[in-house]
């Protein structure tokens, strides 16, 4: 039900993650998050040091169906009470996220309901909404993960997003998995150094902070400088037969990161005027992280939002929360041929049908009776397929 404002609440949204290795589904009913379910595929890639996008699409393909029923378990809901379907059509891997589309849009035009296609970094913001609520507007958000590093104002989650500013060589994660490498600690870099750090001193060592200076672009980021500068400390470490005080280093590199990142996102906030930081993305589960943006933002006078760990990394809930938000403002639905865009922009916060493409026709507001293009209703392909869609 729509309320005066034509804002529709509390509606009942799945939403399918694959844009890198891990396969989710996410269920949620407004703001509210009933099932967030996860196959990853991290063990995987382990062997190879990082991602190979060969091995997640077909990771995908395996664990898409199975964590899709588990969802709607989890959630107690049947596939065709669903408001919706929302899948992340980029930024990503283009086969990992050609694996989601494809699904998202085989179970949208089976059960007749609306299909969503989303912006992942957009996503990322909005999954705070099932943490602390409402996203205040504007919205000031850094989001860090292994493939992104940047500043995005949020006008509106759902039409209005805008980058101030990014990484210009490596991302945050990326540079923890790089420096984890170089120490031997494995990978994902991120929390294992985040784990180690925590018994080491992180004044031992001056690792230099990238694009600082006065003359420096205030919200970009570069943390290619420093992955080097520690190599190298390590490597004239090991040259000289000393022994590499690992937890000093990893605490040191941690504290340069997280430096960088608050005082600029802080920096942000203050020039334009904005009185919310929300921190998402993989990143934003390291404790320091968390720690040194607490503090900055207390003595700025600035409302920090971040959400529990578990919802940082990626997950379908994520992706069901900002195709909730679509589906409450009355945002139009993609159309058929959806495809998938590993370089979408976030100024694109979702895709919508063309203007004279073949669009949804949202009937009762469910979805149900949709045109396909032939003028023909489609209910019965719902009743054939409704068994095998787990509803």
């Amino acid at each position: 039900m729509a309320d005066a404002s034509g804002r529709r609440d509390e509606p009942l949204v799945l939403g399918i993650e694959t844009s890198c290795d891990e396969t989710g589904v996410g269920i949620v009913r407004g703001h509210t998050l009933l099932a967030d379910a996860v196959a990853s595929s991290v063990d995987e890639h382990a062997r190879f040091g990082g991602v190979v996008p060969e091995v997640a699409s077909r990771a995908h393909l395996e664990a898409m169906v199975p964590t899709i029923q588990r969802a709607l378990k989890q959630a107690g809901v049947a596939a065709s009470d669903l408001d919706g379907i929302a899948v992340t059509a980029g930024p990503g891997l283009s086969g990992a996220l050609l694996v989601g589309v494809s699904a998202a849009k085989a179970y949208a035009y089976a059960l007749g309901k609306p299909l969503y296609g989303v912006n992942h970094l957009a996503s990322h913001i909005c999954v705070d909404q099932l943490e602390h609520g409402a996203l205040p507007e504007p919205t000031m958000a850094l989001l860090v993960s292994g493939g992104h590093s940047s500043l995005l104002l949020a006008p509106d989650i759902t039409s209005d997003v805008r980058p101030l500013g990014s990484t210009i060589d490596d991302a945050a994660g990326e540079a923890f998995d790089k420096v984890a490498r170089v120490l031997n600690l494995g990978f994902p870099g991120g929390p294992v150094i985040d784990r180690i750090a925590r018994d080491g001193d992180p004044d031992a060592i001056r690792f230099p902070r990238g694009l600082t200076g006065p003359r420096d672009a205030a919200y970009d980021f570069s943390f290619s400088g420093l992955k080097t500068s520690v190599a190298r400390w390590i490597e004239a470490k090991r040259a000289a037969g000393e022994e590499v005080p690992v937890a000093d280093v990893s605490a040191s590199f941690q504290e340069a990161v997280v430096d960088v990142l608050t005082r600029k996102a802080v920096r942000a906030c203050k020039d334009n005027g904005v009185e919310h930081l929300m921190i998402g993305g993989g990143v934003a589960a390291n404790s320091r992280l968390r720690a040194m943006a607490e503090r900055r933002c207390e003595d700025a006078g600035i409302v920090l939002r971040v959400p529990r760990p578990g919802l940082c990394t990626d997950n379908g809930a994520m992706v069901a929360a900002l195709g909730a938000e679509m589906v409450a403002r009355g945002r139009s639905a993609s159309a058929w041929d959806l495809s998938a865009d590993s370089s979408l922009p976030v100024t694109d916060p979702h895709v919508p049908a063309p203007p004279h493409a073949p669009d949804h026709d949202h009937g009762d507001g469910h979805g149900h009776g949709h045109s396909h293009g032939d003028g023909h209703s489609h209910d019965h392909f719902h009743e054939l397929s409704k068994d095998n869609l787990y509803s």
